[in-house]
């Protein structure tokens, strides 16, 4: 199969939008990721999914922290900014936390040192140990399916 058919068999399957962040050296550095998952309550920990060409890999194993930021849907310009589908360089105002760049406003903020990290084919699984959360009580994420940003759709019942 092409790379364009798993591609948008991956499209298929509905994500939240997130922002990974770092500070290495002076320089803060973000990028737009729906590679993401919990992975452990004992310890706590998380997975983001990094492209080996990315800048955010090496910045990530140089700084050996990372900050994800789960969007909400009002967020939709910090992921098109952060793919780099905005060509022009702006003034982000980061919000701090406990040393940790995040993107203010987002739904969850979560701070984690790196724990482990596993390199797969073209891309790294770091693995992050969660030292702090910040949660947002209100608001809707922002969700990616099918190539496109979409919202939540409520109409179902839980039974």
């Amino acid at each position: 199969m092409d790379g364009r058919t798993f591609r948008n068999a991956m499209g298929k399957f509905a994500t939240g939008v997130t922002v990974v962040t770092t500070k290495s050296g002076e320089d803060v550095h973000g990028m737009t990721a729906n590679a993401f998952m919990s992975v452990s309550m004992d310890p706590q920990l998380i997975c983001v999914s990094v492209g080996h060409n990315a800048t955010m890999h090496n910045k990530i194993k140089d700084s050996g922290k990372f900050a994800v930021s789960i969007l909400s849907d009002a967020q939709q310009d910090m992921s098109n900014y952060f793919a780099g589908q905005v060509k022009e360089k702006k003034d982000i105002p980061f919000e701090w936390i406990h040393e940790y760049p995040v993107i203010s406003d987002s739904l969850v903020n979560i701070m984690c040192t790196v724990y482990d990290a596993h390199p797969a084919g073209d891309h790294t699984l770091y693995i992050g140990e969660v030292q702090d959360i910040a949660v947002k009580d209100e608001g809707e994420p922002l969700t990616f399916f099918g190539g496109k940003y979409c919202r939540l759709n409520r109409e179902i019942e839980v039974e």
